[in-house]
């Protein structure tokens, strides 16, 4: 019996020592907290600020608008020259369609003068024609040939002085007189007008033409002058939409999360690029955390972990992300929670925790500290019951 109460004590020391050093030697954080980064809201344009009532902490959404900036002294000197500017190619491109539509008419007026000589001086010619020949022919089966004239030979018949009544010359003369006008009413025909002293043109087709001419001359100035207004009006837009963008803007959240620092005051003048406002993003929360060398020697990335908050008894699974070592004070420069610098004197850990994230209750809990685990220990099971 005394043998059994000495092995049952030897027994019992050697689990509480097993306990404890299991308990103790296992891998394990320092310390640990819930961290987030930060987004950083700058001024788009340089003028002043107003900020939305809310308080430090509170919860912002994605696209939410919390200030707006306004610059009551924007230069929009540039804007009023391209509107003077699309005021005189306007004035111009008006003009000139005003010109093209008074050359119209004329032109058209000109055209029905010039086909009413052309129909008038081809029925001429073809009557000129008609009886030239019927004289021709009265010569041919009238007179004998060389027989002397009756009468006198027109004037445009006229011969030498020497023979002027010379039956040959006579008929030879009327067989001109019918070639040329043939040859005139053909020309007629064509639209070319022959004679003697003018052009082979009546004036109202030489005045339609140089309408016309001026007409083409101005239609290709109109398209310049539209391509010219285009190209002023497109840049006027352009101006104007940079104009709205220097004159005011909004400040939207860039992330879900928290309103975590006002960097200005309301109705402070602040300028282009200068920060203002800094929000946590909720929805990339990890967990920071430090270990000793030992420790940290024996971890990788992607290896699990167990996160368990203090005041909470349930454990987290968890993966490790990133693993920064000694002296990362750098990697928390854009984070919420700035590490202590017993922190950065051990090595630098963090872990990616998804129930942070999708849990109700813990979403958001930046700040909040724990301990992470990374080996089994003893009494495991014994937290699971109990949780």
């Amino acid at each position: 019996m005394r043998y059994s109460r000495l092995l049952i004590g030897l027994a019992l020391i050697f689990v509480a020592l097993w306990v404890i050093v299991g308990e103790q030697m296992s891998g394990a954080s320092a310390n640990a907290v819930v961290n987030a980064p930060l987004s950083t809201l700058r001024a788009p344009v340089a003028g002043q600020i107003t900020l939305q009532d809310r308080p430090l902490g509170s919860a912002v959404r994605r696209q939410e608008e919390l200030a707006t900036v306004v610059d009551p002294l924007v230069d929009s000197i540039r804007v009023n020259d391209l509107a003077m500017e699309q005021g005189f190619a306007t004035a111009e491109v008006d003009a000139l369609t005003a010109r093209i539509a008074a050359l119209d008419p004329r032109i058209e007026s000109l055209s029905t003068r010039r086909d009413a000589f052309e129909a008038k001086r081809i029925a001429e010619i073809d009557a000129r024609l008609s009886h030239t020949r019927e004289r021709l022919q009265l010569l041919q089966e009238g007179v004998g040939a060389g027989a002397p004239l009756t009468r006198p030979l027109d004037q445009d018949q006229a011969t030498e002085a020497s023979d002027p009544r010379s039956t040959d010359i006579a008929i030879n003369l009327a067989q001109e007189r019918v070639a040329v006008l043939q040859i005139e009413l053909d020309a007629a025909v064509a639209g070319v007008f022959l004679g003697d002293g003018y052009n082979d043109a009546p004036y109202s087709e030489q005045r339609r033409t140089e309408l016309a001419t001026e007409r083409d001359r101005l239609t290709v100035d109109l398209a310049q002058a539209e391509a010219r207004l285009a190209a002023v009006s497109a840049r006027l837009e352009q101006e104007r939409l940079r104009l709205n963008l220097l004159s005011g803007a909004a400040l939207e959240a860039t992330a879900n999360g928290q309103l975590w620092e006002v960097l200005a005051a309301d109705g402070e003048t602040v300028q282009r690029g200068q920060d203002v406002l800094r929000l946590a993003d909720c929805d990339r929360v990890i967990v920071t955390l430090s270990v000793s060398e030992n420790v940290y020697n024996r971890l990788k990335i992607g290896d699990g972990a167990a996160f368990r908050l203090s005041g909470d008894g349930r454990n987290f699974d968890g993966t490790i992300i990133r693993m920064a070592g000694s002296g990362a004070a750098t990697v928390y420069e854009n984070l919420a929670v700035a590490p202590s610098q017993r922190h950065l004197e051990r090595f630098d850990v963090a872990l990616l925790v998804p129930a942070l994230r999708n849990e109700a209750d813990l979403r958001c809990s930046i700040g909040r500290t724990g301990r992470a685990f990374f080996e089994a220990r003893p009494l495991d099971v014994l937290r699971g019951w109990w949780n």
